[in-house]
């Protein structure tokens, strides 16, 4: 049995705006986990009957909620109410990470050299198009056809959205591509944007311009990173830009592109960008 039930019942603590359901340890097949999934509804859901474009974001625990953010949240719920009196509504899917396994999970480009970047992003993306839409379009009142379906994220969350947009465009209508680490599998995602894309759908994609601070890690995949700083990060989004305008997209009707010259790596500079983003790949509703 399905059960939804309120994410900030019994909470003393939190900065939800709207109402926010979660259903408990969710578990995927595809990836023999579980998780809570959350469900974020627009204010207007319980007074009419029409149904909502729905977005599937990953860093779930960093979307609504500053109690449980990493460096603070994205304010998808703040920004949402705000967007709702120019036409914008959505239901929104937030999938938190699995801490270790969000390096795999986010991943679609397995590596032979390091354990932890064994690429399981093919089966993190069926369990959310195979095993998670199917339950949420069978529970809320959704618009569960391609064009009011998308996915978003930033870095790794970047990177799978703009796979994930890419290898099933019978499932994701639009993307946001937030800062994407665009790096792993040896620059694969440039290789998946010559071969995939289409011109199809929208595609919201940016970077900050004092991003290469992330560069500097101690992490087991360093020597995998780019070198050049701030340049290097800027220079890969670039390319990817490029890389989809060569396979038809089109700058300001089917692909929006920001650079934020002063903009870091970190979910304060992607929620300041959300609300431009959002009115950009969100179908209108009437």
């Amino acid at each position: 049995m399905t059960i939804w039930e309120s994410y900030t019942a019994g909470l003393e603590r939190h900065t939800v705006v709207g109402e926010l359901l979660v259903q408990r340890a969710f578990y995927s097949p595809q990836l023999d986990n579980r998780r809570d999934v959350l469900v974020w509804l627009p204010a207007s859901y319980h007074n009419s009957a029409r149904r909502y474009p729905v977005l599937y974001m990953h860093d779930g625990q960093n979307l609504f909620d500053a109690h449980t953010s990493f460096v603070g949240e994205w304010q998808v719920d703040e920004t949402l109410s705000a967007l709702q009196t120019e036409g914008y509504e959505a239901i929104v899917v937030g999938l938190p990470n699995l801490n270790e396994e969000r390096v795999r999970e986010y991943n679609p480009y397995p590596s032979a050299e390091i354990e932890l970047l064994d690429g399981r992003g093919d089966a993190y993306l069926r369990f959310i198009v195979d095993t998670l839409k199917p339950q949420i379009d069978a529970h809320f009142r959704t618009q569960p056809e391609h064009a009011s379906t998308g996915i978003a994220g930033s870095s790794m969350g970047g990177l799978i959205s703009l796979y994930g947009f890419l290898t099933h465009p019978q499932v994701f209508g639009f993307c946001g591509v937030f800062s994407p680490a665009y790096w792993f599998g040896a620059n694969g995602l440039e290789g998946t944007v010559q071969q995939r894309a289409s011109g199809a759908g929208r595609i919201y994609m940016d970077v900050g311009g004092k991003e290469g601070h992330i560069f500097e890690t101690s992490a087991p995949w360093r020597p995998y990173l780019p070198s050049g700083g701030d340049q290097a990060y800027l220079d890969g989004v670039r390319r990817l830009r490029a890389g989809l305008l060569a396979r038809g997209y089109h700058e300001g009707t089917s692909l929006l592109y920001v650079e934020d010259a002063d903009a870091i790596h970190q979910e304060g500079a992607w929620a300041k960008r959300l609300p431009d983003a959002l009115r950009f790949i969100l179908p209108k509703l009437p």
